[in-house]
């Protein structure tokens, strides 16, 4: 008998998207997105942009950024911060993400046009090599609370 089956996220679903246009953000799209690696970019679906020799899913995620960056920023949208993870302070021991990134959209129609847009899409083979797991989480800024007067800091 096997263990259990693990499953992986790369992409969004039908029924994803449809809540997240339906979500209505007010104004700007922030994207909180976790990212694994496979160890060994795997460009078997898109042969047309594998490497000479081969590389790893970090380096083929690199590709895809500096890829997508003038697509990004041109849609109004930027990278607000990269960083490499691993285990969590607060979480389940057992997982782990190899990087972490926050990427704010104008809006979601901008984040719309970017994503359909067919030059990052010519692109977006690097990130299908390199990811093995990922989360995508939209968020929506909010006002952060005021400190009430004579309260302590």
């Amino acid at each position: 008998m096997s263990g259990p089956e693990t499953i992986s996220y790369i992409e969004p679903t039908q029924d994803a998207g449809r809540l997240f246009v339906q979500r209505d953000f007010p104004g700007p799209v922030v994207m909180l997105n976790l990212l694994r690696f496979n160890e060994s970019a795997d460009y078997s679906g898109h042969p047309e942009l594998a490497p000479a020799m081969p590389i790893t899913g970090a380096q083929a995620f690199d590709r895809y950024v500096r890829h997508t960056l003038p697509f990004l920023r041109e849609s109004g949208g930027d990278i607000l911060f990269l960083g490499e993870g691993r285990s969590f302070l607060i979480g389940p021991a057992d997982e782990q993400w190899d990087l972490a990134m926050l990427i704010r959209q104008a809006s979601v129609a901008s984040f719309l046009s970017f994503a359909s847009h067919a030059g990052y899409l010519a692109g977006l083979g690097h990130r299908a090599a390199a990811v093995k797991d990922s989360r995508l989480l939209p968020l929506s800024e909010m006002p952060l609370p005021t400190v009430a007067e004579g309260a302590r800091p």
